[in-house]
């Protein structure tokens, strides 16, 4: 072990590792630029088109960057990193499900969905459905999953936040987490769609430039050889080592961890073409073929920055240690910011943190304005108002809504502090997949498709999803067979109301509501408007009467 690996010990437990004043002070000069920027780009915000949109204004180039910054989150940076140095092969399965996802975004959604609709997920169904219970389902929907998106990013802050400033206790963190949730609103507050879009973009270009950077370093240590990076992982890892080169060291023989792993490879690969917040980007380009470029853009960036993780996740396994990861106080999150230390110290550390920060805020940003959108435009405007509002009552509501939600956000995610990250965001995807998917592709491409089918899809999706969830063994119920120690998210083992095997929900309610969708088509007696789906059809693929961008 080097001299470097025996500080990253000796700092991990003492629960910090570098100069806590110089990550502070890298991530101070990231939040000041970005702010700037902010302001900047939130003078030309005059309409709800603006604020929502950006205006409709942004390349496919700039769009495609942003969408990976909105993409590349904790869990993918600072989670998969761990994931692959902890359990090899089986943790490289996220970043495949995460990849092959966007082929479903790309083929399917994207350019129609940009032809369909204005602001929202919404727009789109309401075009050829009833208006009102459709954009109520849906918005309920969109709330959900960011709430729990909000979650996951906001515990990550607190777990970073505790390795690299060197605070412990709870409400120490809590109160870091309280400052990420004062940043994210004022970004969204200030700067709308064009200025998170702009945090974003940085943040995308930093994160892959950082990643970029430490693959080659990790890579020239061990004489630019892939295979040498993985043999230094497999013994690092002491015995058993081998287990990380070939699938089952997470996922093993048997029947139930087989169908656990097709679980989440459903949720992850489904999840992606109903995330809100990744739909919401395809309205900030103006044209449908900007739509596309923007996707075929963030594939590549994101497909690249996955391939990084590759070798950043076997080189933190070969010089950090999967012991010294494990021990670490952000546990298994902690892989990429300890490979930052142990190979350029104290300062490699501090802009690889400040970029984990900028990550987290960013899609905490990103997340908000999509929910504010969703209250603001579907609920608020379309629901309660019946459309009688002015665009700039309707913007007014949605800053409101803006605070709310980073308040809630704050309290969440003091509680789901220290729970596993993970868990949350393949939720997220699991609910995406389950109670926004189904819809968007039938009334995109079934002419039958009605109300009824689209409602029960939505919320037999959502139900069942969290009904499945909260009796799975992610709740109560799993315990650690070496240490007895509970892995569920309450702590106590003695409390166990789990009922079914699976953790994540994706196997039975990603299928369950395609055919409750079926279902409530073929029974509901309400007439098929085949001239509506005949107009959506022209539309989404001409792009004939889709929203334009606004000029200034």
């Amino acid at each position: 072990m080097s001299a470097r690996a025996e500080g990253v010990v000796l700092a991990a437990t003492t629960e910090q590792v570098g100069e806590p004043a110089v990550n502070i002070g890298i991530f101070a000069l990231f939040v000041l630029v970005t702010l700037v920027i902010v302001f900047r780009a939130s003078r030309n915000n005059k309409t709800a088109a603006d604020y929502y949109a950006a205006g409709r204004s942004f390349t496919g180039p700039q769009n495609g960057t942003a969408i990976a910054g909105d993409y590349l989150s904790a869990a993918s940076f600072l989670g998969i990193c761990g994931a692959i140095a902890i359990n090899g092969y089986d943790g490289f399965l996220y970043s495949i499900g995460f990849l092959v996802a966007w082929l479903v975004a790309l083929l399917l959604v994207a350019e129609l969905l940009r032809n369909t609709g204005r602001f929202t997920m919404a727009d789109v169904l309401s075009f050829r459905l009833k208006e009102r219970p459709v954009r109520m389902a849906a918005a309920l929907s969109t709330l959900t999953v960011v709430f729990f998106y909000l979650l996951a990013q906001m515990a990550g802050a607190g777990g970073l936040v505790a390795l690299l400033l060197g605070i412990s206790g709870t409400a120490a963190q809590g109160v870091v987490i309280a400052v990420v949730g004062a940043l994210m609103i004022l970004y969204v507050l200030v700067g709308g769609m064009k200025g998170t879009t702009w945090v974003q973009i940085i943040k995308a270009v930093l994160l892959i430039l950082g990643a970029g950077v430490m693959t080659l370093w990790v890579l020239a240590k061990f004489g630019f050889s892939l295979s040498a990076v993985i043999q230094g992982a497999v013994d690092a890892a002491g015995e058993g080592g081998e287990a990380l080169i070939g699938p089952g060291k997470q996922y093993g023989a048997s029947a139930l961890s087989q169908l656990n792993f097709l679980s989440l490879a459903l949720a992850l690969v489904l999840g992606t073409a109903g995330l809100p917040h990744v739909l919401m980007r395809f309205y900030t380009v103006p044209s449908a073929k900007e739509a596309r470029r923007s996707v075929v853009w963030a594939i590549w960036l994101i497909g690249i920055f996955y391939l990084f993780t590759l070798v950043l996740g076997y080189g933190a396994g070969a010089l950090v240690g999967p012991d010294v990861i494990k021990g670490a106080p952000g546990g298994v999150n902690s892989a990429a910011p300890l490979l930052a230390y142990e190979l350029g110290g104290t300062i490699l550390l501090g802009v690889i943190s400040a970029v984990a920060f900028a990550t987290i805020l960013a899609v905490v940003a990103g997340l908000t304005i999509t929910a504010a959108t969703s209250f603001a435009h579907d609920i608020y405007a379309n629901v309660i108002k019946k459309g009688q509002i002015r665009p700039d009552g309707e913007v007014r509501v949605a800053r409101i809504t803006v605070v709310a939600i980073g308040l809630l956000a704050i309290i969440g995610g003091i509680f789901a502090n220290g729970q596993n990250v993970a868990f949350l965001v393949a939720l997220a995807f699991a609910v995406a997949a389950s109670a926004n998917l189904p819809t968007i592709l039938y009334s995109l491409f079934w002419k039958r498709f009605n109300t009824s089918g689209a409602l029960w899809s939505m919320y037999g999706g959502l139900i069942s999803c969290i009904v499945l969830i909260v009796f799975s063994p992610v709740v109560s119920g799993k315990v650690d067979p070496v240490t007895g120690d509970s892995l569920s998210m309450i702590r106590d083992t003695s409390i166990d109301f789990h009922l079914i095997g699976l953790e994540n929900p994706g196997l039975i309610s990603i299928p369950l509501a395609f055919v409750l969708g079926i279902v409530g088509t073929l029974i509901s007696r309400e007439k098929p408007h085949p001239e509506k789906f005949a107009e959506m059809e022209v539309r989404s693929l001409t792009g004939a009467g889709a929203e334009k961008a606004t000029v200034h």
